[in-house]
C-alpha cells in the first residue's frame, strides 16, 4: 500500500483535520465543526475493527486448529503446549511497553499531522526489538528444559515440551517484529495490512502443522516439536514480508535506517506511556504462571481440560481485542485532532458493538461446550470439564469485552497506569486469592479455578469502566 497515494488506504478512511500536507497522512475521524454522530462514529470502528475482527478470527482459528492437531497426539502433548505457552507470553510482556507506547505516539501524531515524528517512533521502536529479542530468544533456547520443569511439568511433558520450547522461543525474533509493525500500522489506522498478512502466515502454520506434527510429505512425525517447526517458519516468514512493506513505502508509514541515531527523548516518551502496560502484562503474565501452576497441580487429563478450554476461550476474546485495537486508535487519533468529544464517544460505542458479538460468543459457550470439546478430544473426562468451564466463563462475555475495550481507549488516551492497576487486582488480588481458596483448599477442582477467572473478569470490568467513566484520562500527556 503506497503511503504517499494514499488511494488503497485513503478510501477506507475519514477527511483528516490536519493541514497542508493531510493528503499524504493516513486519516483520521475528526472533522472540524462536525458532531460525533452515532452513524459516523460507528462507521469508523467498523471500519478499523472489521480488519483486525477477520485476522483475529483466522489467528484463532488456526491456534484452535493447531491445539486440535496436537490433542489427536494426546493430553501430554496438549499440556506440553500450554505450559509452554505461559512463560513464552511473560517474555513478550517485555515488548509491550515498545507497542502499546509505539502505538499512542503514533496515533497522536498522525491526528496532530506529524508524520515525521510517527515515522520516527516507528524506526526506533523496530530497532530496540530486535536487539532485546535476540536477548530474549536466546535465554529461552538455552534454558528450555529448566524452564518446563519450573512449570510443574511432569516428565512425560518435559519431554515433549522441551524442544517445543527452543523453537518457540527462536521464532520470538521473528513474532516480535511482526507485533510491532502491526502496532505502528493500527495507530497509523491501518489493520489491513496486518490482517493480510497474519492470515497467509497462520495458512502457512495449518500446512506446516500437517506436515511435521503427523509427518507428511516425506517429514517425520514429530508431535508437539512438529508444531513448533510450523510456528516457526510462518513467523520468519511474517517477518521477512512485514519488513518489506514498511521499509519499501508499501504501508501507512515508512522507517528508514539511513542516518538512524538512537532518540533518546523520544524512546522516552515512549516508554513513558508504555512502561506501564508493560508492567501490566508482567503483572497478568506472572499471575497467569502461578494460575497454571495451580491448575497443573490437579493432574496431566484436567491441565489438558484447562488448556483446551482456554483454547476454545480465545474465541471470546476476538471481539474484546478487536474492538479495543480500534478504541485505542480512534481515541489516539481524535485527542491528537484535538476532538476528546470523538474520542469519548469512540469508546461507547466501541464497547457497545463489542459486547453485542461477545453476548453471542457466551451463548455458543453456555449452550455449545461438549460439541466443541469433542472437536479437541475423544476423552470423556477432558470433554466434562471443559465444558463445565466453558458454562462458567460464557456468562462473564459482556464483562469482559467491556474492560478489554474501554482498556484499549485509555492506552490510546496515554493512560495506561489504570489498566495495570485493574490487571493487578482482578489477577492477583481476585483471581489467585479465589483459586488458592477453591482449588487447594475447598477442593473445587477446574470448577473452582474457572470460576476465579469468571470474578476476575467482572471486578476488572467494573474498574476499567469506572476510569473511562471519569473522563480524567482525556488530560493524559504522551
Amino acid at each position: 500500500m503506497a503511503a504517499t497515494s494514499g488511494d488503497e488506504m485513503a478510501a477506507e478512511n475519514l477527511l483528516s483535520t490536519s493541514p497542508g500536507n493531510a493528503s499524504s497522512l493516513p486519516r483520521t475521524m475528526a472533522i472540524p465543526g462536525e458532531e460525533p454522530t452515532r452513524q459516523k462514529v460507528r462507521k469508523r470502528i467498523i471500519e478499523l475493527a472489521g480488519p483486525t475482527l477477520v485476522e483475529m478470527f483466522l489467528v484463532t482459528f488456526v491456534q484452535m486448529i493447531d491445539m486440535m492437531m496436537v490433542g489427536h497426539v494426546g493430553p501430554a502433548a496438549v499440556a506440553a503446549v500450554g505450559l509452554t505457552n505461559q512463560p513464552i507470553l511473560f517474555a513478550l510482556s517485555a515488548f509491550m511497553a515498545l507497542n502499546v507506547g509505539t502505538t499512542a505516539i503514533v496515533a497522536r501524531s498522525i491526528g496532530a499531522g506529524d508524520r515525521l515524528t510517527a515515522e520516527r517512533a516507528a524506526t526506533q521502536t523496530l530497532v530496540i526489538t530486535v536487539l532485546l529479542a535476540v536477548l530474549v530468544a536466546g535465554f529461552g533456547f538455552h534454558f528450555a528444559r529448566e524452564i518446563i520443569l519450573l512449570m510443574g511439568a511432569g516428565p512425560d511433558v518435559v519431554r515433549a515440551g522441551t524442544g517445543f520450547m527452543q523453537l518457540v522461543s527462536l521464532s520470538l525474533i521473528f513474532s516480535t517484529i511482526g507485533m510491532t509493525v502491526t502496532a505502528v500500522l493500527r495507530g497509523a489506522g491501518d489493520t489491513k495490512t496486518p490482517m493480510w498478512v497474519n492470515a497467509l502466515t497462520n495458512v502457512l502454520v495449518i500446512i506446516g502443522d500437517y506436515v511435521f506434527i503427523y509427518g507428511h510429505l516425506g517429514f517425520q512425525a514429530m508431535g508437539a516439536v512438529g508444531a513448533g517447526w510450523a510456528t516457526l517458519l510462518a513467523r520468519v516468514f511474517s517477518a521477512g514480508i512485514f519488513l518489506y512493506l514498511i521499509i519499501s513505502r508499501r504501508s501507512a508509514l515508512t522507517i528508514s535506517w539511513r542516518g538512524y541515531r538512537y532518540d533518546a527523548a523520544l524512546v522516552g516518551r515512549i516508554l513513558k506511556v508504555g512502561f506501564p502496560a508493560a508492567l501490566e502484562q508482567f503483572a497478568m503474565r506472572g499471575g497467569m504462571l502461578t494460575f497454571v501452576r495451580i491448575v497443573a497441580s490437579l493432574g496431566t487429563v484436567t491441565y489438558a481440560a484447562h488448556q483446551i478450554a482456554l483454547n476454545v476461550l480465545g474465541l471470546s476474546f476476538m471481539p474484546g481485542m478487536a474492538f479495543g485495537m480500534a478504541a485505542t486508535t480512534l481515541v489516539g487519533q481524535n485527542l491528537g485532532a484535538k476532538r476528546p468529544d470523538w474520542a469519548e464517544k469512540s469508546g461507547y460505542e466501541t464497547r457497545y458493538l463489542g459486547m453485542i458479538l461477545a453476548t453471542f460468543m457466551g451463548a455458543v459457550f453456555f449452550l455449545g461446550g461438549p460439541w466443541i470439546m469433542r472437536l479437541y478430544t475423544n476423552e470423556p473426562e477432558v470433554i466434562h470439564l471443559g465444558s463445565i468451564a466453558l458454562k462458567i466463563i460464557g456468562l462473564v462475555q459482556p464483562a469482559q469485552s467491556t474492560q478489554f475495550v474501554l482498556a484499549g481507549g485509555l492506552r490510546g488516551a496515554g493512560d495506561t497506569r489504570w489498566p495495570l492497576y485493574a490487571t493487578t487486582a482482578g489477577v492477583w488480588g481476585v483471581r489467585l486469592t479465589l483459586a488458592s481458596l477453591l482449588v487447594l483448599h475447598l477442593n473445587a477442582g477446574l470448577t473452582g479455578a474457572w470460576i476465579a477467572m469468571a470474578v476476575d473478569q467482572f471486578a476488572r470490568s467494573l474498574f476499567i469502566g469506572y476510569r473511562y467513566k471519569s473522563g480524567k484520562w482525556k488530560a493524559a500527556k504522551v
